[in-house]
């Protein structure tokens, strides 16, 4: 059985120290073993023309929910980075806040695989994300 190996405070302390991240005010909502909710407020600096959230943060939402969802099976002492990601976008958010949902569906020794789905307030899917992740050695 998956442990849960960090809380909700980790991850969003995680979030507050990724100097890469700041722009998009990530909040991490819940986590369990193996899963993590994210919220990716409305931001107007990320908005594309006529109010609607753009891709990129939508994707980046996804992408960041899974790294995180890693680190409630692994902990925070092992790095991991995107190796691929393949996106539906199903329908547009406009001038709302969005919710992204990972589940790690496989987590090997170096790498992990699973999906996320973004969705608005009113639980309507915006989009569909499987991602690939792999583990990687950092150099001193």
């Amino acid at each position: 059985m998956n442990e849960l190996r960090v809380s909700v405070e980790q991850l969003n302390t995680v979030l507050a120290d990724s100097k890469f991240l700041r722009p998009y005010d990530f909040t991490v909502q819940s986590c369990a073993a193996g899963q993590c909710v994210v919220l990716l407020p409305f931001k107007s600096e990320l908005e594309r023309p006529g109010g609607i959230v753009s891709g990129m943060s939508l994707m980046g939402g996804a992408d960041v929910a899974m790294w995180l969802a890693i680190m409630t099976l692994r902990g925070l002492d092992e790095h991991w980075v995107t190796s691929d990601m393949k996106t539906a976008f199903l329908r547009s958010a406009r001038e709302e806040g969005v919710i992204c949902t990972a589940k790690v569906l496989k987590l090997g020794k170096k790498t992990a695989y699973g999906t996320v789905e973004c969705a608005n307030g009113q639980a309507q899917l915006l989009t569909h994300h499987v991602l690939s992740f792999t583990r990687v050695e950092m150099s001193v």
